[in-house]
């Protein structure tokens, strides 16, 4: 489930599509380990599940600090003149929680001429990140919070993949 999660934050898939990518993709199949006829394919309202599962327990932080203490035990991880950078996760103006209110962390703002709702996520970038955040598939704080750990522990780990590697391929 940990690796469809993965292809659910690589390709910004929300659950259906998540899903029917297991239909759709041999090569997905092949990294989530699913084998039609043979497994299970999770279907969304699992897929969902799992998702709630990494959210109370901040185990995307938990994954982010793992990739940290990863790259800094490998002398891969900037730690001197790194860029800080803000984001802005965009959302609809009509986005609400639970109380009909909006997520007190969402705010209005302006980026060049053009105005945006949604969020700013500050990021120390250890890489740069070609992964843009052009809206938002979870409602609330903490469901953006736990996509942005997941995504930039991925990211990180892509950048540096071939020196991770054993052989260094």
């Amino acid at each position: 489930m940990l690796r469809v999660y993965f292809l659910q934050q690589w390709f910004d898939l929300s659950d259906p599509p998540a899903e029917d990518m297991f239909y759709d993709s041999e090569a997905m199949r092949r990294f989530a380990c699913v084998k039609l006829g043979e497994d299970t394919v999770p279907d969304e309202s699992t897929i969902l599940r799992f998702r709630h599962l990494l959210e109370p327990h901040q185990l995307t932080a938990a994954m982010f600090d793992a990739v940290k203490r990863l790259l800094t035990e490998q002398r891969l991880l900037l730690k001197g003149g790194t860029i800080v950078d803000a984001t802005i996760i965009a959302a609809p103006s009509s986005t609400k929680d639970a109380t009909q209110t909006r997520d007190p962390a969402m705010t209005q703002t302006q980026k060049g001429p053009q105005w945006c709702f949604g969020m700013k996520v500050h990021v120390v970038r250890v890489v740069k990140c070609s992964r843009g955040f052009t809206n938002v598939r979870y409602r609330g704080l903490l469901r953006n919070t736990t996509r942005v750990m997941a995504i930039f522990a991925l990211a990180n780990l892509y950048h540096v993949r071939h020196r991770l590697a054993p052989d260094g391929t």
